[in-house]
């Protein structure tokens, strides 16, 4: 009862904890994962339906796996209690659990299978006897998380826990047999509290681009002053392929319908000005790694040489296609509204 209680503790601690802060939910690889529930117990235990508690913390490997290390608290009454009175089998685990989720991480519901190995240390007691010890255990089973914003999930699960134990019953109570092998039903709710550092990558969301703006070449500028043409309005319609999907795959990384009116000024302009050379540079957002940004920033602004080139623009006024990654940010990358304007790509524009 008094580990009960004290791991109830953490579970509040953290609860309140992960509600200070609910503006970036899922922006960060670390969380922390307090649940509770129900152990429907091995029929050869001899014992009742017993309270589960326990916590986790949690790391996104990529936007759809994670693994938690977990550890949890059941204490379930024999069922004979005219036998063992005032007695309970106590068990305690330890392990790591590994979840894989389908669909994209910014869905708001996300069915998942689950699979883990680890430690279950039993403590059963019988009038002056006592028998305890560690075993190995697995679980199996699949549940789903709802999104309620980007910090806070909720969720549901059910598992199979197999239990191989030879410490706690073997040889100590009478009807208890042979018995080293036991599978438990869990059935617990919980949340995950998001914390800290930068998420998996996730999809960027489709914010509607702003109307084209008239895109004109620059005046006549001292050769070492560029002029920006700012093109942040062009978006394509899959930034960050699912797992197994090319990088490079053409389908997934075309403009979107808006965005090829703000590129046919660019061409239009450019065709009419030979005499203007430009840079293409791309830009991202901080959310995902310093190398798949850069990656992700050279694909944007080779998808915008490309269809510069295919159509009509000279590849000679094109002095260089660069990415630069999330180091060069104009505005901040704590709000959803920030990261948007962050993401874009550019043209340095000097003339000759």
């Amino acid at each position: 009862m008094m580990k009960h209680k004290a791991l109830s503790a953490l579970i509040a601690v953290a609860l309140l904890g992960g509600g200070v802060s609910v503006a970036h939910a899922q922006d960060g690889n670390w969380y922390v994962a307090p649940r509770v529930g129900a152990v429907f117990s091995d029929s050869n235990r001899d014992t009742d339906t017993s309270l589960y508690t326990g916590i986790g913390i949690g790391w996104w490997v990529n936007p759809n796996f994670s693994l938690d290390f977990e550890y949890a608290i059941n204490n379930a009454d024999f069922e004979n209690d005219s036998f063992r009175p005032n007695r309970e089998w106590e068990s305690v685990s330890l392990g790591m659990t590994g979840r894989w989720y389908f669909g994209e991480q910014g869905s708001t519901w996300r069915p998942y299978v689950l699979g883990g190995l680890g430690a279950l240390r039993h403590a059963a007691y019988s009038g002056t006897v006592q028998a305890d010890g560690w075993d190995v255990m697995a679980t199996v089973g699949g549940g789903v998380q709802y999104n309620f914003n980007e910090r806070i999930a909720l969720r549901g699960e059910l598992a199979a826990r197999y239990d191989r134990d030879n410490n706690s019953l073997r040889g100590q109570f009478p009807g208890a047999g042979d018995h080293t092998h036991y599978v438990d039903g869990i059935a617990s709710v919980g949340l995950t509290i998001g914390f800290g550092g930068s998420a998996a990558a996730e999809p960027e969301a489709a914010a509607a681009p702003p109307p084209p703006a008239p895109v004109e070449a620059a005046p006549e500028e001292p050769a070492a002053t560029p002029v920006v043409i700012d093109l942040r309005g062009v978006n394509f319609k899959f930034d960050r392929p699912r797992s197994g999907e090319s990088d490079i795959n053409p389908t997934l990384m075309e403009p979107t319908a808006d965005s090829i009116a703000i590129l046919d000024q660019a061409v239009d302009v450019l065709s009419r000005n030979p005499g203007v050379m430009v840079e293409l540079d791309g830009h991202t957002d901080s959310i995902g790694s310093d190398a798949y940004n850069q990656s992700l920033s050279e694909r944007r602004a080779q998808i915008v040489y490309d269809y510069l080139t295919s159509h009509g623009v000279a590849a000679s006024q094109i002095t260089g296609v660069k990415g630069f990654g999330e180091s060069a940010p104009i505005d901040t990358n704590d709000t959803k509204e920030g990261r948007q304007r962050n993401r874009r790509t550019e043209l340095a524009v000097q003339k000759q």
